[in-house]
């Protein structure tokens, strides 16, 4: 897309660079609340008597606000007429975002006095309902500040951000809702200790919203003709696109957030106890995703290679020391080094071009889900963890693909892309049902088919954009980072 500023020219590089480390701050918190979600999907199991499938509708409740949220961004666009992100600019959908994800954390505090399940479900899509707005006007902003050929770069830098957010924000909730890393730690908790950790994240939320106002953030829009409604559904790589997220945040979020009951039944770990495998596995999205942000820096490309195998153990290490703070054992996780060498491999064979990354890392993906249903133990636990490390660098991919060529149509794909973010939602509980049906282990076979398809993806949209003279692959370095 074009971007423009109030004085119809793009802003100096300086400021790019400010906006963008600003930009970037944002991202730390949609990862530091999704993953927590894992915290409480066991927690609140257990002290509302839940099955499995009941359980997910944490995820199901939180993810569906971002499909909710985008449906809503359509419509009354397409009811005013005008796109609403380029009447009010990105920065101001950023800060009402924002604003709206506090009032959804506020509401924890009412819902754990009252012990309302349902109220705590809602406090939950009123955050992802901030989250989509956020996210709808963040990407494209983010984009937008230089050459949109190497936009996913810059969206790269936060997803590095986005899962530091997502490796420290488990243990610290966990820690600040049990008191300790305790089997009965759990037993002694009750829902109404999740009432201030959640009312300072939404304080925090409220000090960003001010922060975002009082910035020097340029004032971007689209200065091409926006046209509103569904013209953009004639592209056949959004459609393909839409596919992909839905299917992609459907299997990492999965992944993650049944991990508590695979460790209960497999492990018998407490909710208490699960912090340090649930970190583990968005510490191994910020593996990747630190891995990814290397080709951002001007660094020569012996200096690039040795980043290459420090940066993914750096991350690791990081991982290790959340948990070791946290009091656990961290001697058992030594083992998974094995998954990070794995990774590493596979960014040296993508040579960091997006549509043969999408083809190694989904098809590692799915083989390491085949690993898991095959075996037991440390194997089966670690190739579940590791489906994390091969997530790590597909949305971007999947979104600079998908929105590639749709011109003025961009922010509506942007939003028809957001709106997908319903997997997240959708197959969690599918596999939390599968999970009721035939077993928590066997039910990852949901990811490995999630995996399947993306693989499918990689290939399809590929030949639909060269058909229409576009090939990533040849022309820009790849879309990596992430959701």
């Amino acid at each position: 897309m074009n971007a423009i500023t109030e004085t119809q020219r793009p802003p100096a590089t300086a400021d790019n660079r400010s906006a963008l480390y600003t930009l970037m701050t944002v991202w730390f918190f949609w990862s530091f609340v999704a993953a927590s979600n894992g915290i409480l999907i066991p927690l609140f199991k257990a002290k509302f008597g839940l099955s499995q499938t009941q359980a997910q509708y944490i995820d199901f409740a939180f993810y569906a606000a971002y499909f909710v949220g985008s449906v809503i961004y359509l419509l009354v666009s397409a009811t005013l007429k005008t796109d609403i992100l380029n009447r009010i600019g990105y920065k101001n959908g950023i800060i009402y975002g924002l604003l709206i994800s506090a009032v959804g954390t506020l509401m924890f505090y009412p819902a754990a006095e009252l012990k309302s399940y349902a109220l705590l479900l809602s406090g939950l899509f009123i955050v992802g309902l901030g989250f989509s707005l956020q996210q709808t006007a963040t990407q494209p902003f983010m984009i937008a500040l230089g050459d949109p050929a190497t936009g996913a770069q810059r969206i790269n830098l936060g997803g590095a951000v986005n899962n530091l957010g997502g490796t420290i924000g488990p243990t610290i909730v966990s820690l600040a809702i049990f008191g300790s890393i305790a089997a009965d730690a759990a037993a002694n908790a009750s829902v109404e200790s999740v009432k201030v950790p959640y009312l300072i994240v939404g304080a925090l939320f409220l000090a960003l919203a001010l922060f975002f106002r009082v910035s020097k953030l340029p004032r971007i829009t689209n200065d091409e003709e926006v046209e509103v409604g569904t013209g953009v559904l004639k592209y056949p790589q959004l459609i393909l696109g839409m596919i992909a997220i839905f299917v992609y945040v459907g299997v990492e979020v999965t992944i993650g957030s049944n991990l508590g009951e695979y460790l209960a039944e497999t492990r018998n770990l407490t909710s208490s106890q699960i912090s340090p495998f649930v970190s583990l596995f968005w510490g191994s999205m910020m593996i990747g995703r630190w891995t990814a942000s290397i080709p951002n820096f001007d660094l020569s490309l012996t200096t690039k290679r040795i980043l290459m195998f420090v940066v993914p153990f750096v991350a690791f290490g990081i991982v290790l020391g959340v948990t070791a703070i946290s009091g656990s054992d961290i001697s058992v996780m030594y083992p998974y080094a094995i998954c990070v060498l794995v990774v590493i491999g596979a960014f040296f064979a993508s040579d960091e071009k997006p549509v043969r990354t999408l083809l190694i890392f989904t098809g590692l993906g799915g083989l390491a889900m085949l690993i898991g249903l095959l075996t037991t133990g440390d194997v089966a636990l670690y190739a579940f963890i590791s489906g994390g490390l091969f997530c790590s660098v597909l949305w971007p991919s999947i979104f600079s693909l998908g929105t590639a060529g749709l011109g003025k149509y961009t922010n509506q794909g942007s939003a028809y892309l957001i709106m997908m973010i319903l997997g997240g939602a959708i197959i969690p509980v599918v596999q939390g049902k599968v999970a009721d049906t035939i077993g928590i282990h066997n039910s990852y076979a949901v990811a490995l088919l999630c995996f399947g398809y993306l693989f499918f993806f990689g290939f399809r949209v590929s030949q639909v954009l060269r058909k229409q003279g576009i090939d990533f692959d040849q022309a820009v370095k790849p879309a990596k980072g992430g959701h």
